[in-house]
């Protein structure tokens, strides 16, 4: 069995991240770490940040980096996801799409690291900001995010429903399947 070392300081994504990685036989384990979030222009850049910032790992190591990005307003929050979220909550996002497009969509970016290799693995799922927050399921901006084709937000969700179509879930998924194949740099 191949293991890893998620490095994270959220606990909800490392049971997101644990449950998907068991579809592939990679165990995981957590180390609770901050790692750096620089201001970058691009998920890829901040995960290569954080993959910096791992090189003590032994072993694989796995980071990631989330946001959630609306096209009526240029794609913000984007990479600015989370430091919006403990700003602002969502308040400003519902005034700011009162007269425009709805349309989102949440887009993962997973690093794979183990010595100077490197492995980067996306994921995005579609959708919608709801009119208003709905469910305590989750985490982040769950509450006011519903996936195109449901007729709930991802907070409303139970973790096995997300799980199964989340952007998260897709970008492991993809690491999931390298790492199985053992040869995960390829």
């Amino acid at each position: 069995m191949t293991d890893v070392t998620f490095v994270s300081t959220n606990p909800g994504k490392y049971r997101e991240v644990r449950a998907v990685l068991r579809e592939y036989g990679v165990g995981t384990r957590w180390s609770r770490r901050e790692l750096p979030e620089p201001q970058a222009d691009t998920l890829e850049e901040v995960v290569g940040s954080k993959l910096d910032a791992v090189e003590h790992v032994r072993g694989f190591a796995l980071v990631e980096d989330s946001g959630l990005f609306i096209p009526s307003l240029g794609g913000f929050p984007g990479v600015y996801s989370a430091h919006f979220l403990r700003t602002w909550k969502f308040g400003p996002i519902f005034e700011l799409l009162r007269h425009r497009n709805r349309r989102a969509f949440f887009r993962t970016v997973a690093g794979l690291r183990r010595g100077r290799q490197r492995a980067y693995f996306v994921g995005e799922v579609h959708g919608s900001i709801s009119l208003r927050p709905a469910g305590r399921q989750g985490f982040g901006y769950d509450p006011i995010f519903v996936p195109q084709g449901w007729d709930r937000t991802f907070g409303q969700a139970p973790a096995d429903a997300k799980n199964a179509i989340s952007h998260r879930a897709r970008a492991f998924r993809k690491a999931g399947e390298a790492l199985a194949s053992r040869h995960p740099f390829d």
